[in-house]
């Protein structure tokens, strides 16, 4: 490393000492020392320049200069930071080593013979004006010849008046950061960059902790975030998105940044040394990166299909799920709602009582054109009003046979109109397998065989669910709510058994969900056979077979108990993880007396089990028992770890599998909200005693909506592809957009299926846009073949379609890594 000895010495302080040290070092870059200078007013500071430099800076004999000038006192960590540097050049693997000059005068950027040696520059600045409008000028010629920038920590303190240097770094700290050492979690969300693919998911470190003026994110790719919740990060905090390292291509060249490395104990960790040896591998040329993943401009949004003729459902249904086949044709269904023009007949004496159409449309990408494939006469259409009138049946779901190519089959969850019993107003729910004409698009009807079936209670709505998903081996997955109020319950667990429409309780999901015999309020896992019939795989969460209490008491279908109103699930076949996500009852707040608040709820399953509903929700947050004959006393908590189903409607087993905690859990007092426990283990359930686990959403109006698990196709020649970035990346949602989720979240294989909570979160709130004109209401979301995504929006009006019911198409524009593979530094160390 080209550096003065003295320059190593911890003792020189002010400027006056740096300047003068920094000519000795000079000398070897050709250039001159660096002089006082006050600060200019603010303003542009860049210049035109003639500056000669190669294009791309720097080559195979890869150099990389620290620039360590400061306008005030050098920071202690200089030295540290330029040992590390240079120890990082000379170890690892030899393709990636590089040599390093250290330098703190400034002429070495209005010198382009000198600068245009480097492959990268390092900004170990102590901040202030430290460039000339002439030397910035430099960077600038620098950047756009191709070269590449790494700023560690005060970097982002450095040229305050430069609008083009805050782009360069990315963002601002902010008055009222905190000075001390904290130790804090820092969640590494890109595990694809070289930076941080090697480094923890929660990276446990301490550091000065900046915070920003601006929130850079989304318009830089930002690869790792601190935790605010684990340390305090004062007034200016920046909230649960709090990027604390980022990159991005800018002006031509290269650009990272992180805020780590505020202390000399930094430079001596193997982690962080890890990290800034990533960032200069791609900053120098060495390897290529992505750095415009997340960047919100590089991704556009657009609707696929267009408002449907007056009178007519010739584009789309009341939009209610989707499935992409695998030459990329959409097919998504319309539940059953009526256009808003025509009457609903709400009398059970009507024989037409909540008839509707569930149809099932085409969508082809290559011809742009949309076929109405065929329409089921569904129970699914009484319009608005409480939940003893509207209702949430019809056709529910849909999946295509893995063999969809070959055979054309076609799953579809619904509620024929022709099975329900007006008397008793019940009805049938049955999963059917249908033939799909390639040539037509049409839904052969005729070719209908019915796989399974089971009783519903209609004469109350709602949470039927719906979803449906097959995992790696040909089993089917398919989600079934429980149907039932919890307007007498005051929106808390759903436990009153009281409440019955001839002899059939619909207000006590004891019954259903929470019921080992019973298929509503379950997902279930069969294995569909050729001839219609299915087999039941093994390890589902009972045989139906099972001697317990006298036998007769399980069915043997279920693999999920405990959910409420799953209706998207989805499989990621890489893995066989089942996602799935439920809707909570309507409680607005806890109660000390009858336990937690509404919680909306995504679970990463990887094993059969109760999943809670109604006797826990959350991480094992217990509900309260009711007395009898007044469901308005409060009996006992129920134990989560050894759930009992003691109602007079339950034909089940009265002792349940122990409860799984859930992944994630919300409602309108924030995201993952916990509570102090007694000795008993009960949570105070008082809201000026709550935490949030998971502070990046929150509820309000909610209703979830479980997006898939993303699989990058290196193999795809797609430009519309998202990148792999995306890799592995749980997409989460809600039907609202206000503060409800719309994320991209990472879990830990360690702790995925037993209720561990995400390590790191992102907004696709600009991605995926919200707003009016957006996809406001998101109903279902999937990726195709080709990589691109594809979204419901249901409309802005219950129970039909309206002029914003659309299926939308998100693609990715930013193009492939950088830098270009022919501008490596190296060509044999594309990695």
């Amino acid at each position: 490393m080209q550096r003065t000895p003295h320059h190593r010495s911890r003792s020189r302080r002010g400027l006056a000492a740096a300047l003068a040290a920094g000519a000795l070092t000079a000398s070897l870059l050709g250039g001159n020392a660096a002089s006082a200078r006050p600060y200019p007013e603010p303003g542009p500071r860049s210049v035109a320049t003639t500056l000669s430099l190669p294009s791309p800076p720097g080559g195979a004999d890869v150099k990389v200069l620290v620039f360590h000038a400061s306008a005030t006192e050098e920071s202690p960590t200089v030295d540290a930071g330029i040992a590390a540097i240079e120890k990082i050049g000379l170890t690892g693997p030899e393709a990636g080593r590089f040599r390093t000059v250290a330098t703190d005068d400034p002429a070495v950027f209005t010198n382009g013979k000198q600068l245009g040696k480097y492959n990268a520059v390092v900004f170990l600045t102590g901040g202030g004006d430290v460039l000339d409008p002439e030397q910035e000028a430099g960077l600038e010629a620098y950047m756009e010849a191709g070269g590449g920038f790494l700023g560690i920590h005060d970097a982002a303190r450095t040229e305050p008046y430069s609008d083009w240097f805050t782009g360069l770094v990315g963002a601002r700290p902010a008055a009222g950061s905190p000075t001390g050492v904290q130790r804090a979690t820092v969640e590494v969300g890109d595990r694809q960059h070289p930076a941080t693919r090697n480094l923890p998911l929660e990276w446990k470190r301490p550091d000065t902790w900046l915070n920003w003026t601006e929130n850079p994110s989304g318009d830089v790719h930002t690869v790792a975030r601190v935790r605010e919740t684990t340390y305090n990060p004062g007034a200016s905090a920046n909230g649960w998105d709090h990027p604390v390292s980022w990159c991005r291509d800018y002006d031509g060249g290269r650009s990272f940044y992180t805020a780590m490395g505020g202390t000399v104990d930094s430079f001596a960790e193997t982690d962080f040394r890890d990290h800034l040896r990533g960032a200069l591998d791609w900053t120098t040329r060495i390897s290529q990166a992505d750095c415009k993943a997340t960047i919100d401009a590089d991704y556009q949004a657009e609707r696929v299909t267009r408002p449907n003729q007056p009178g007519q459902n010739d584009q789309i249904g009341e939009p209610h799920g989707l499935v992409v086949a695998p030459d990329g044709r959409v097919l998504y269904i319309g539940r059953g709602g009526a256009d808003s023009s025509k009457p609903v007949v709400t009398d059970w004496n009507d024989p037409d009582i909540g008839k509707g159409l569930g149809q099932i449309h085409v969508y082809d990408p290559k011809t742009k054109k949309v076929t109405l494939a065929g329409e089921l006469t569904v129970f699914g259409n009484k319009g608005g009003g409480d939940e003893l009138v509207k209702v949430e049946e019809g056709l529910l779901g849909i999946e295509l046979d893995p063999d969809f190519e070959k055979n054309g089959w076609v799953y579809l969850h619904y509620t024929p109109h022709a099975k329900i019993d007006r008397d008793k107003q019940m009805a049938v729910r049955q999963v059917s397998r249908f033939t799909l004409d390639p040539a037509t698009d049409k839904l052969d009807l005729s070719s209908e065989k019915v796989l399974l079936h089971w009783p519903v209670q209609i004469h109350s709505c709602c949470h039927a669910g719906g979803g449906m998903a097959w995992d790696s081996k040909g089993n089917l997955y398919i989600a079934t709510g429980d149907n039932n109020s919890s307007g007498f319950s005051d929106g808390y667990s759903g436990n009153n058994p009281q409440p019955n429409y001839k002899g059939v309780s619909f207000a006590d999901a004891r019954r259903t969900a929470g019921n080992t015999n019973n298929l509503n309020g379950k997902i279930l896992r069969i294995h569909p056979e050729d001839d219609g019939t299915y087999t039941l795989p093994e390890g589902n969460l009972f045989t139906g077979k099972e001697p317990d209490e006298g036998g007769g008491r399980t069915r043997g279908e279920i693999y999920v108990m405990g959910v409420r109103n799953p209706a998207r699930i989805s499989i990621d076949k890489s893995t066989d993880t089942l996602y799935a996500g439920w809707v909570g009852p309507d409680a607005g707040s806890p109660s000390t007396t009858w336990g937690p608040a509404k919680y909306d709820t995504f679970a990463a399953i990887t094993k059969a089990g109760n999943h809670g509903w109604p006797y826990c929700m959350g991480n094992k947050q217990p509900y309260r028992d009711r007395n009898l004959p007044d469901p308005g006393k409060p009996l006992g908590w129920y134990d989560c770890d050894h759930p009992r189903n003691e109602s007079p409607n339950n034909d089940g087993l009265v002792n349940l599998p122990p409860i799984t905690s859930n992944t994630i859990w919300y409602s309108p007092q924030g995201g993952g909200v916990d509570y102090p426990r007694d000795a008993n283990g009960i949570p105070s359930y008082k809201v000026e005693e709550q935490k949030q686990l998971l502070p990046w959403l929150k509820g309000g109006g909610q209703a979830t909506m479980n997006g898939p698990v993303y699989r990058y196709d290196a193999a795809s020649t797609s430009a519309d592809k998202w990148p792999s970035y995306w890799d592995g990346k749980w997409f989460v949602g809600d039907f609202y957009d206000d503060t409800q989720p719309r994320h991209a979240v990472l879990t830990d294989p360690k702790t995925v299926g037993k209720g561990g909570l995400p390590t790191h979160a992102e907004s696709l709130r600009k991605i995926v846009p919200v707003g009016a004109d957006g996809i406001r209401n998101l109903m279902d979301w999937k990726f195709a073949p080709d990589g691109s995504l594809y979204v419901l929006d249901y409309g802005r009006g219950f129970f039909t379609s309206d002029s914003k019911s659309a299926l939308w198409r998100v693609t990715y524009k930013g193009g492939g890594p950088t830098p270009a593979a022919e501008d490596l530094a190296r060509k044999a160390a594309v990695r």
